[in-house]
């Protein structure tokens, strides 16, 4: 099984957040940046996957400039395979995001591609779901619990009062939600 994670960098939760000079970024001086807490659960789904699948490549693809290395040698460091870094700027705009990622996923014959639900930084629940659209493939938003049987997925998510049951057919498109897993830690 091919896996791909996206993963965003985002500010860490706890650091004070100054905005820059322009009015609409911030200013990155004495910044703190981690991986994106919901895209950690991604990166461990895929990592799980292939372990129980006993095989298979793991991708992480990050859209940024040179200082999302450290968040790609963090996913490394957890145990994914290699990764992929589109140099720009990462925009806030999530259907530019979105069209990035899809052209660089588009032929590379991943069967499954995961994103954290949402990115802490701007709360948005987007680019997901619009590259599954921009790839024409399957969608399963907000996963909490997830099966795989070889040619499908069987995911269960949270929902007002319950819990919602979608199934769909690989390759797809899934996003992943708190309580999915507990992600490892980087090792050394």
């Amino acid at each position: 099984m091919k896996i791909a994670v996206c993963l965003k960098r985002v500010p860490d939760t706890t650091t004070k957040i100054v905005i820059g000079g322009d009015g609409k970024s911030i200013d990155e001086t004495g910044v703190k940046f981690v991986p994106n807490p919901y895209d950690e659960y991604a990166l461990e789904a895929a990592i799980g996957l292939k372990e129980k699948a006993g095989g298979g490549e793991t991708v992480v693809y990050c859209l940024g400039t040179e200082a999302a290395q450290e968040t790609i040698r963090t996913a490394l460091a957890m145990g994914i395979d290699r990764a992929v870094l589109l140099q720009g700027q990462g925009s806030a705009d999530g259907l530019e995001v979105a069209r990035a990622l899809a052209a660089e996923l588009q032929d590379a014959g991943f069967d499954l591609i995961l994103f954290g639900k949402m990115a802490v930084d701007d709360y948005q629940h987007q680019v997901g779901v619009m590259v599954a659209e921009l790839l024409g493939l399957p969608c399963i938003s907000a996963v909490a619990h997830l099966t795989l049987d070889g040619t499908a997925v069987l995911a269960e998510r949270e929902v007002e009062g319950g819990i919602e049951v979608a199934t769909c057919t690989l390759p797809a498109v899934l996003t992943t939600d708190k309580g999915l897993n507990t992600p490892r830690l980087p090792s050394l």
